[in-house]
């Protein structure tokens, strides 16, 4: 049989499933260099996850005890006190770089004081200083997950996709003179184009798989609870009978985990139409009031696109600047942003910390997902480059020294993991990002931010 394509889709109806890597893809041996596929195989994925308010340990006392930086730098570190305790089963994924600064998210000017929580986001992948304006001429700086997608999204269906968790559709002005748009975005395709981030898990379902070729053919399929798949299932068993034993099971275990993540969606949706008081009232029908369902739906939506080569960056704002969300899995029952401020009082940084350690450990459920997919000679995991941070250090004073920044996975290679490298002081955070940005390929970018150099992540 001929070597499918690394970009054959399932069509029907308005819907466009796209294939999983499959052995088939593999084109013969003096075709393979250069094809599509050879191109899939060899692009890192890049995930950038935004949390906001700091983290406990950057605070005096919690920088004391290590409640988010281990004690020892190096190989032989130690993640028992730290909010990081539940990456210790993916220490061989993990990179902890620790004090480095976000010098552009500080105020530069009398008029920018106070401000600091409503320019924050705009500077976490771009690290360059945001316009203060609260009119349509924003300003800050074209964004990492955007630099990456511009030179190796261009030849997937989806250069890009930007999801967040929190309420991101207000307009205007927010605070301190500063457009909503600096608070709610983190992907900017130029210094003056944020990227709007979706939040419902429908519309990123439907983006991916092209369910329904307009919104009238998408609220009718949803009525009638139909499933994407019903729309290619005829092509389906036309492709598996080319298929070898192998390749039948990978399409067989992708399509059922499209079809659960559908199935879970639709289970939301079902749940917030029933009329009942809802915990986010106003969300959308797709968005679960749950924040660990919410955030589960879109690690795995990442990791189906990702082994779908649908796209190859995601942006990912878990978190609002001044939330009073309440996460009940954290054990903690005071409202994020009021436990960011917590006045350097051990009793509270300590509470502050168990939310930081509750975000952090919904990481190894997407670090799961991608572990468990493999293309080529390598798992997802292996391939993919996942930066976990924050621009704000000391929630408490609204500062951006000492920021959390961690990366994980294996950037096709050119990660090693398993270390904690504690920068000098005043380092700037967009050191290390260059360096990471060198790791997947961006090797012509020799300047980011207020970058002064490399960072050594070996």
């Amino acid at each position: 049989m001929k070597a499918l394509s690394r970009r054959a889709f399932l069509r029907g109806a308005g819907a466009a499933v796209a294939l999983p890597f499959l052995d088939a893809m593999v084109p013969a041996r003096g075709l393979f260099a250069g094809s599509a596929t050879a191109a899939s195989l060899d692009r890192p994925r890049l995930v950038c996850i935004e949390m906001v308010h700091g983290a406990a340990g950057a605070s005096p006392w919690g920088a004391e005890q290590h409640l988010w930086s281990p004690v020892a730098a190096g190989r032989d570190f130690d993640l028992g006190p730290t909010s990081l305790s539940p990456l210790e089963g993916y220490r061989k994924h993990l990179t902890i770089i620790s004090d480095t600064d976000v010098r552009n998210a500080e105020a530069f000017s009398q008029p920018e004081i106070g401000g600091d929580h409503f320019r924050s986001s705009a500077v976490f992948l771009t690290q360059a200083h945001p316009r203060q304006t609260e009119s349509s001429d924003v300003r800050a700086g074209v964004s990492l997950d955007q630099i990456y997608a511009q030179k190796f999204g261009q030849d997937t269906p989806i250069p890009s996709m930007q999801l967040c968790i929190e309420n991101v559709d207000q307009a205007g002005g927010c605070a301190y003179g500063y457009s909503c748009v600096y608070t709610d975005m983190i992907s900017w395709s130029d210094a003056e184009t944020p990227l709007p981030m979706i939040r419902d898990p429908r519309m990123a379902f439907d983006q991916l798989f092209g369910a329904g070729g307009s919104s009238e053919e998408r609220t009718s399929r949803r009525k009638a609870t139909a499933s994407v798949l019903d729309y290619v299932t005829a092509q389906v068993g036309d492709l598996n009978r080319k298929l070898d034993p192998s390749d039948r099971q990978r399409m067989e275990r992708y399509l059922e985990d499209v079809r659960e993540i559908e199935r879970r969606i639709q289970r939301v949706e079902a749940r917030n139409a029933t009329g009942e008081a809802r915990a986010l009232p106003g969300a959308p029908a797709g968005v679960p009031d749950s924040f660990d369902e919410h955030v589960k739906l879109m690690f795995d939506l990442q990791a189906l696109a990702f082994q779908a080569d649908v796209t190859r960056v995601f942006s990912f704002k878990m978190g609002r600047d001044a939330s009073s969300r309440v996460y009940p899995e954290s054990g903690v029952s005071k409202g994020f942003h009021p436990s960011s401020h917590h006045g350097n009082k051990p009793a509270n940084v300590t509470e502050f910390a168990q939310i930081n350690r509750y975000h952090v450990s919904l990481l190894p459920y997407f670090m799961d997902k991608l572990a468990a997919i493999q293309e080529g000679e390598r798992s997802l995991l292996d391939k993919s480059l996942i930066v976990y941070g924050s621009p704000m250090g000391d929630g408490n004073v609204h500062n951006h020294k000492r920021c959390p920044l961690i990366l994980l996975g294996g950037a096709h290679g050119q990660l090693p993991g398993n270390v904690h490298h504690r920068a000098e002081a005043g380092t700037p955070m967009a050191n290390v990002l260059l360096s990471a940005m060198h790791m997947v390929g961006l090797n012509e970018v020799t300047q980011f931010g207020d970058s002064t150099g490399t960072f050594s992540l070996s």
